[in-house]
Order: C-alpha cells, then sequence, then structure tokens
C-alpha cells in the first residue's frame, strides 16, 4: 500500500532514527492530542471511525502504523520489539511532532503499551483510555508460563513463541484468518473448551472453520481488503514479535510503579469480548485514582469498528469534561 484508502487522512512518515513511522493526523494543533494505538492483527486503519470523529470534534488526534506493521518500519530482532521500544516509539513521535504531552488510547495490543506510558513516560502522559485492555498491575510470574499453566501448548500466545511458525501459518491464510478473526460476537471465535485441549487455539479454529458459520464481519468487506492486502504484502512477524517479547517485559518492569495516580484514566469495555473480558477490568479501580468506566454493550473484541457511534461518543465526551480547549 503505497497511498492511504480514501477513509483515512493522507499517510505521513516521521524518521525517528531507528525506525520509520507511517502515522494519520487530523485537526493538528487543536488543544492536547490523542495518539491511537492498534493492536494484532490491526493497523492505524483500525482507527479510521475515530479519525473521523475527533475531526468532526475539532480534536487533534494521530495514529500510527506501529512498528512491524503497515508502512512503518519491520527490524528483524525480536527484542526490537519490548516494551521500552513501543513506548520509545511513542514519544520519539512526539518529539517529531513538537508534541510534549498528549493522551494515549490504545485497544488489544496497543492497550497494553499505553498504559505503560504513565509508567515509563509520565511526564509525556497527559491521560489515558483503554479500550477492551484493562491495566493490571505486573503479576507475580512470568506471563507465557502461566497463559501455558492456564491455557495449555496451543493457545495462540504460546504458540506465538515459536519462532516463525505461526508466522508462516498466517502468511500462507491471510485472508481466511482475518475474516474469521475480524467477526462480531460468535461461538466459533472462541469455541468452549473441550476438556484436555487447549484454550484459544486459533489454528485449529481457523483450520475447522468453514468460512460461513458466524461469518458476519465487524466492517465492509472493501475494508477487510484493506487489512488482507496489507498483511499480505507485509507479513505478520513484526506484530508477533509483540508477543514474544512478554517474558522480557515482565522481567524488565520489576521496578516500575504499579499505581496510576493524578492522571485522567477511562476504560471502555465490551459486554461480548471473550478474549478481554469487562471481568479483567473489574479492579482497575484499586490502582488507578482516577479513572471513568463504561461497557459497550453487545460489542465482541473490535470494539472501535463494531462499535464506532459509542466509542467515539464516550472518548469524545470525556475529552470535552477533562480536556476541554
Amino acid at each position: 500500500m503505497t497511498t492511504a484508502p480514501s477513509d483515512m487522512p493522507p499517510v505521513q512518515f516521521a524518521d525517528l532514527g531507528e525506525v520509520t513511522l507511517a502515522y494519520h493526523e487530523v485537526c493538528r494543533g487543536q488543544g492536547t492530542p490523542i495518539i491511537f494505538c492498534h493492536g494484532w492483527p490491526e493497523l492505524a486503519y483500525s482507527w479510521r471511525h475515530q479519525l473521523a470523529a475527533c475531526e468532526a470534534a475539532g480534536i487533534w488526534a494521530i495514529a500510527p502504523d506501529q512498528r512491524g506493521y503497515g508502512r512503518s518500519s519491520r527490524p528483524e530482532a525480536v527484542p526490537d520489539y519490548d516494551m521500552e521500544h513501543l513506548t520509545g516509539d511513542l514519544v520519539a513521535l512526539m518529539d517529531h511532532l513538537k508534541i510534549e504531552k498528549a493522551i494515549f488510547c490504545g485497544h488489544d495490543w496497543g492497550g497494553f503499551v499505553v498504559w505503560q506510558m504513565p509508567l515509563r513516560h509520565p511526564t509525556r502522559t497527559a491521560g489515558v483510555i483503554g479500550l477492551n485492555t484493562p491495566y493490571n498491575p505486573r503479576g507475580p510470574m512470568d506471563p507465557i508460563a502461566m497463559f501455558r499453566m492456564a491455557m495449555g501448548e496451543r493457545m495462540y500466545i504460546v504458540w506465538f513463541q515459536t519462532p516463525g511458525e505461526a508466522d508462516a501459518y498466517f502468511a500462507a491464510n491471510t485472508e481466511k484468518a482475518l475474516r474469521f478473526l475480524m467477526r462480531r460476537p460468535s461461538e466459533a471465535l472462541a469455541p468452549p473448551p473441550v476438556e484436555g485441549e487447549s484454550r484459544f487455539d486459533f489454528r485449529t479454529y481457523i483450520d475447522g472453520w468453514d468460512g460461513k458459520t458466524g461469518s458476519e464481519l465487524v466492517m465492509t468487506e472493501a475494508e477487510l481488503a484493506v487489512f488482507v492486502e496489507t498483511f499480505k504484502e507485509t507479513g505478520f512477524t513484526g506484530g508477533i514479535n509483540w508477543y514474544r517479547n512478554f517474558t522480557r517485559n515482565w522481567e524488565r518492569s520489576a521496578d516500575l510503579p504499579t499505581r496510576i495516580d493524578n492522571l485522567p484514566c477511562l476504560m471502555i469495555t465490551a459486554e461480548r469480548d471473550p478474549i478481554l473480558t469487562p471481568a479483567m477490568a473489574a479492579n482497575m479501580g484499586d490502582h488507578i485514582s482516577d479513572l471513568e468506566t463504561h461497557m459497550v454493550m453487545g460489542s465482541g473484541h473490535w470494539t472501535q469498528q463494531e462499535r464506532p457511534k459509542e466509542v467515539n461518543d464516550l472518548i469524545t465526551d470525556w475529552m470535552r469534561r477533562r480536556f476541554p480547549r
């Protein structure tokens, strides 16, 4: 993809030295900006509805393809995708755009990144919006060991740890995999586990899917084509390498703060998200002093694309109240 889809602002590029990030921007210079951070397997394009809403509301907003994705750089080394690099990219992008402080809004993996911003870069963080992804303090054990113990070897995050295997599978099954994942809530996305089988065994789910059952997409066919064409061009390794740093991130975060105080935070959960369930956000108030929470009813995992109006209304209303211009 050399040009932005017609429903996105023009693509721009920020040379940050180690990497170049592609990004889209609206309403430059109007108040405190929001930086939208996507998850896996997504792109800046996942925020097309939010960029349009921010533009209509006069809110400065930026959505990058993060490292490993889309038009942005894809370093080869796995440690180049650890949390220090991912949060560092956002600070470097802010420096490039001469932004002192920003509000960070993240979904899925992007949510893990944005909740780290006030812990790692507190002087650059004006607020945080978590979409589906909750904030939880550092756990007592290596997350990969925990996932393996709780959900088995074939749980997708554990499977992703094997070099090259998931990368090759998704490259060979790009359209079917994205079509399977990018659907409205369905038992087929995360069927109840059979005794003795792994939970969230995406490879088995995708292989066994007939392509029709529970096939209602959270987007149009033309929008899905943007994701399919991009990932066919770039492959999946960059994004999967984020998962390969779970253990490294856990090991290197032992000395970080565990509380987020005196910072406006908004948490938006999705009623029917089978992966990042609302229950996972239930105790966030124990660790964040200024937290507002809302639930989007009926939504599955891809909330900003599945229920854009509800998400846009929650974000723009919170911005008007907490960051008035």
